[in-house]
């Protein structure tokens, strides 16, 4: 789960959008960090306590290399390590489709964090929906570049699937922040068929 994450993050507008939302001196957690340059980018720019957890070896290595302190953990486990409310703002991006069981991970990000930024790619988005319809074939992007049978992805949704999900965990979507392709005015009014994403901020329910 790190391939993505060690990319240019300047190049990735749901990353723009989540560092905006980090306040300064906040304690910052990021589930799938990749080589941690993002957090590094947090932890310098505005005076974050960061922490990564990542399970690729080589990965982890880049974040101490980048003086990011990181957890080995597969997100595919429960993240009972980590205490309720440890963090300001817990940080999930472009990971949530690749873990078995997405539902229990966002239950997890709730408890862990006291908002969560969690950014989904959207497979309702409607360039995918036309290359099943014309093409017969699995949507490719640049958000999802992968072949069927090579993908990472394992879980694909809409931002309206995902909006249903919270609601049935009794997740409180706090704020929607779509991210654009080449039409921001509909990705704003219509998210779910224009928008290449969207970064949701969450937060536990009150019982």
């Amino acid at each position: 789960m790190n391939e993505k994450r060690n990319m240019d993050f300047n190049s990735r507008r749901d990353l723009e959008i989540i560092s905006a939302l980090a306040e300064p001196g906040s304690r910052i957690l990021d589930l799938g960090c990749g080589d941690g340059s993002f957090l590094r980018k947090l932890k310098d720019e505005k005076k974050a306590s960061v922490l990564g957890v990542e399970i690729d070896q080589d990965s982890i290595v880049r974040c101490v290399g980048n003086g990011v302190p990181v957890i080995q953990g597969d997100l595919n486990d429960h993240l009972d390590y980590l205490p309720d409310k440890s963090f300001d703002l817990a940080i999930l991006s472009h990971t949530l489709q690749e873990t078995r069981r997405p539902d229990r991970l966002l239950q997890d990000i709730v408890r862990v964090g006291k908002r969560a930024a969690v950014s989904v790619i959207n497979f309702g988005h409607w360039r995918c929906r036309l290359q099943v319809a014309f093409k017969g074939k699995m949507p490719r992007s640049s958000q999802m570049p992968f072949q069927w049978y090579d993908t990472p992805n394992i879980h694909f949704c809409t931002l309206k699937d995902f909006r249903v999900l919270c609601a049935d965990l009794g997740i409180r979507i706090v704020a929607e922040y779509p991210v654009s392709g080449r039409y921001p005015g509909l990705s704003r009014r219509h998210p779910n068929l224009f928008a290449i994403g969207c970064v949701f901020v969450l937060e536990a329910a009150c019982r």
